[in-house]
């Protein structure tokens, strides 16, 4: 039997409340570990630090050197957005836990 649509909905918004909570967790914990990392008293910009961290990244999932692991800059995919959320959301909620 299939669902209604309104189930389906509902199921869908669960799941992006879960979303969201999970990457608020993970950027937290990511913006703990950057400050103890001294991450916090560099002035850089902030696309400088999210190449830095995107090459980090790279380091610990064993990619190649040289490859991005992104989708080239025309691609209307939001892969890129989670990372700007991690980096955005995690530097403006962890000086009030400091």
């Amino acid at each position: 039997m299939k669902k209604p649509s309104s189930k389906i909905r509902a199921e869908i918004a669960k799941l992006q409340e879960q979303l969201k909570h999970a990457e608020t967790r993970e950027a937290e914990r990511i913006g703990r570990i950057a400050l103890r990392a001294g991450f916090g008293d560099i002035e850089i910009e902030e696309t400088e630090l999210q190449a830095a961290f995107e090459e980090l990244a790279k380091r610990f999932r064993g990619d190649k050197p040289g490859t991005s692991g992104r989708k080239e800059a025309g691609d209307s995919s939001t892969g890129s957005g989670q990372s700007e959320t991690v980096a955005s959301g995690a530097a403006s909620r962890i000086p009030s836990e400091a």
